[in-house]
C-alpha cells in the first residue's frame, strides 16, 4: 500500500486527582473547548467531550501518527496547566495518573456520543466508581482494586 489509512474511534475516561479540586460548573465548557483543541493540535478530530465536576469523557478519531498515551498525556498536561489560570481554586487542580481507554466501532458511535453527552443525569443514578469499574466489566480489562484510586 502506497498510504497509511485509519479511522479510530476512541473513548477515553480520566479523573481528577484526590477529589479534592473539583471542576467548576461554570468552567466546563470553555475547558472542553480547550481540550477539543489540543485533540484537534495532536492531529486527532474531537467528537466530544463531556464530563461531571470529578471526570471526563473523550470521544473522538486518534491521528494514526499518536498513541493513546501520547494523546492523553497531551489532554491531560496541557489542560491541568489552562485549568489552573482560571483562579486560586485551581491552584492545586492535577488529574490522576491513569485513564481508560477504549476502542468505539462506527456502529456505537451515536451510542457512546448519547451517553457522554448525558453525564450529569447518569452520574444521578451511578457513582463515577460504579461507571468506572462497569465499563472495565463490560470491556474484559484486567484490573486489581488496590491500584484503581491510588
Amino acid at each position: 500500500m502506497s498510504q497509511s489509512l485509519s479511522k479510530l474511534y476512541v473513548h477515553a475516561i480520566f479523573h481528577v486527582k484526590y477529589n479534592e479540586c473539583l471542576i467548576h460548573p461554570e468552567n466546563e465548557k470553555e475547558l472542553y473547548a480547550y481540550m477539543g483543541g489540543v485533540i484537534k493540535t495532536s492531529k486527532s478530530i474531537p467528537i466530544s467531550i463531556n464530563g461531571t465536576e470529578n471526570h471526563i469523557h473523550v470521544l473522538c478519531v486518534m491521528s494514526k501518527n499518536i498513541s493513546l498515551a501520547s494523546l492523553l498525556e497531551d489532554i491531560k498536561t496541557n489542560s491541568s496547566r489552562w485549568i489552573k489560570t482560571l483562579g486560586p481554586h485551581y491552584r492545586e487542580f492535577a488529574w490522576q495518573g491513569g485513564y481508560a481507554g477504549y476502542s468505539v466501532s462506527q456502529s456505537k458511535l451515536e451510542t457512546v456520543k448519547k451517553y457522554i453527552q448525558n453525564q450529569k443525569e447518569h452520574h444521578k443514578k451511578q457513582s463515577f466508581k460504579e461507571e468506572y469499574i462497569q465499563f472495565l466489566k463490560e470491556n474484559d480489562v484486567e484490573y486489581k482494586d488496590d491500584y484503581l484510586w491510588t
